[in-house]
């Protein structure tokens, strides 16, 4: 039996809290979710640049006992909901609920998040981003063999921008160099 194939196509992974929501700090209300300014439209330019969106975001509120799994799933299913209303559709989103001692691989800058998401979808990652705003969701993207963008509108700006990695304002300059950058999907 001769398997089916599915084309590759290339992804924007997306860190949700300071990049595109404003975090407020373990966010666990699904009605305290906002949008930073031009999120929707620099997510709809990607897709219509035929780039798949995958949302990738550490949950350590879940692991620290500040709120439980099912709340942060109902943020995410919310979020999710709101995008689609406005034609943004995600193709996926990973997240990590482990507190940060855990040791765990998910948690970035570990890459098991990207990892599974570049084999669930067949993502190749050489044509491939990663946008957030803290230092360890580019590291995470550049271990993943991702290009990666730091964005400056989170609070999360500790600690030493990795070699390889670029700095832009917020999401829509982030989408403008993508766009730009002849790395097409």
């Amino acid at each position: 039996m001769k398997s089916v194939t599915h084309k590759e196509r290339s992804a924007v992974f997306l860190d949700r809290d300071g990049t595109l929501l404003d975090d407020p700090g373990y966010l666990s209300d699904p009605e305290g979710i906002v949008f930073f300014p031009d999120v929707v439209d620099s997510l709809r330019r990607l897709q219509a640049s035929g780039f798949l969106l995958v949302v990738v975001t550490n949950q350590s509120g879940i692991g620290r006992g500040y709120f439980s799994e099912e709340n942060g799933l109902e943020v995410n299913l919310r979020m999710w909901e709101l995008l689609g209303r406005q034609g943004v559709s995600l193709a996926g989103l990973y997240y990590c609920r482990h507190h940060p001692d855990a040791g765990c691989r998910c948690r970035k800058p570990g890459t098991l998040m990207a990892e599974r998401a570049l084999s669930d979808f067949r993502i190749p990652p050489e044509t491939s981003w990663m946008v957030g705003d803290a230092v360890k969701d580019v590291q995470m993207g550049l271990m993943a063999g991702l290009r990666s963008i730091l964005v400056m509108t989170g609070k999360n700006l500790e600690g030493e921008i990795p070699a390889g990695a670029l700095v832009k304002k917020n999401l829509s300059r982030a989408v403008d160099h993508i766009l730009l950058s002849g790395v097409a999907p």
